[in-house]
């Protein structure tokens, strides 16, 4: 499995013959808030085979990015398909949250109730995320995240949620073991509303759901327009004291301690 972070929560998965982009944030800005650093290697990502979208807050569902990746399939939320679908002119296949999806040479297949054999391929499932904070009247608001099982391991994207008890039943779902958690420890700004996980709960989701690797991401990437550019210590600190505490906490637990556009093989 090849791990790339692109920034922010997009990251590229290579496995399987499949790579998978999550909440692609492609341009050098989006919106009101500003890179730190270029815009991202498209050598990174072009070639992705599947998308998937875990909500559509501006900072996950870049309709000017998504746009950048015509013809590759979306998987979202159902509510969320309708919306997507009409905006970035590919396919989006919207699931139910007991819904496995597979990816299959032709594409992504229709949704079904079946996990299938890990070994055959890639599947992917929508998992809760409690996220419900800044309803956006012109987007719909359905957050989830996503959990891939495949020959080379399975990946838990939290994609922006809180801490919430059935995170400890997510390594079950995986077939036993989740092997890398994707994980949000930070945001685009000094403060974080609710629905969001800083170090100290990213640490304690590593408690409950015990992977074998962690990607601390959504941190570090972006600030807002008109900030102090000369002090933007916050954007760092995350990752500072998340490394520190997870080392306490979990020491089983291997931390993938990835600068932006940096990859690892596992």
């Amino acid at each position: 499995m090849r791990v790339t972070w692109v920034g922010h929560a997009t990251v590229v998965l290579d496995l399987a013959g499949v790579r998978v982009l999550t909440d692609p944030l492609l341009r050098r800005h989006a919106g009101p808030l500003r890179r730190v650093g270029p815009a991202p290697d498209p050598a990174a990502w072009t070639g992705s085979d599947l998308v998937l979208v875990s909500h559509l807050h501006s900072d996950h569902a870049s309709v000017a990015s998504l746009r950048m990746l015509p013809g590759v399939p979306m998987l979202s939320a159902a509510r969320n398909e309708r919306w997507l679908a009409s905006r970035v002119g590919a396919r989006v296949v919207g699931a139910a949250d007991d819904d496995w999806v597979r990816m299959t040479p032709e594409g992504l297949a229709a949704p079904t109730h079946e996990a299938g054999d890990p070994d055959d391929g890639v599947t992917v499932r929508l998992v809760r995320a409690d996220h419900h904070s800044r309803p956006m009247p012109h987007r719909p608001n359905e957050a989830h995240g996503h959990l891939l099982r495949s020959p080379e391991g399975s990946v838990w994207f939290a994609g922006d949620t809180s801490l919430y008890d059935d995170m400890s039943e997510l390594p079950e779902l995986a077939g036993g073991t989740v092997d890398l958690a994707l994980l949000p420890i930070g945001g685009w700004g000094p403060r974080l509303s609710a629905g969001h996980m800083g170090p100290e709960e990213a640490v304690e989701a590593c408690r409950r759901v015990r992977p074998r690797a962690v990607l601390p991401i959504h941190y570090g990437t972006f600030h807002a327009r008109g900030m102090e550019l000369g002090n933007l210590d916050w954007m760092t600190r995350p990752g500072r004291l998340f490394r520190r505490r997870l080392a306490a906490a979990c020491p089983g637990v291997r931390l993938l301690d990835l600068p932006l556009g940096g990859s690892v093989e596992l």
